[in-house]
C-alpha cells in the first residue's frame, strides 16, 4: 500500500520546508485556530495560493480544516493537528 505524503519523515520535511507552507504551519503553531482571511493576512498569500497549500497540508494530516457559516458568510477555520505539531517539531529539530 502506498504511503501518504506525511508518513515518510523526509517527505514531511520537504512538505513543510516550502516557504508558504512553513509560514502556515508556524502561524498555526502559535494560534489555537485561525480563520482563512486571518491566515491570508498573516502570511501574505493570495486566496488561491493559501488554498492550494492548505490542501497539501490537510492531505498530509498536518492541519484540520473546518468549514461553517456565520449567517450567510462562509467561514473556514484551520488548526494544526497533533501530527502537524509533531512534524513541525521534527522539522525544527532537523
Amino acid at each position: 500500500m502506498p504511503r501518504r505524503t506525511g508518513d515518510n519523515p523526509t517527505t514531511g520535511f520537504r512538505l513543510i520546508h516550502e516557504p508558504a507552507r512553513l509560514a502556515i504551519m508556524a502561524n498555526l503553531h502559535v494560534m489555537t485556530t485561525a480563520e482563512f482571511m486571518q491566515l491570508m493576512n498573516e502570511t501574505g498569500l493570495s486566496r488561491g495560493n493559501l488554498s492550494s497549500h492548505m490542501s497539501k497540508l490537510e492531505e498530509a494530516g498536518y492541519i484540520s480544516v473546518k468549514k461553517t457559516f456565520a449567517g450567510k458568510a462562509p467561514r473556514t477555520e484551520l488548526a494544526l493537528t497533533r501530527k502537524g505539531r509533531d512534524a513541525l517539531r521534527e522539522y525544527r529539530r532537523t
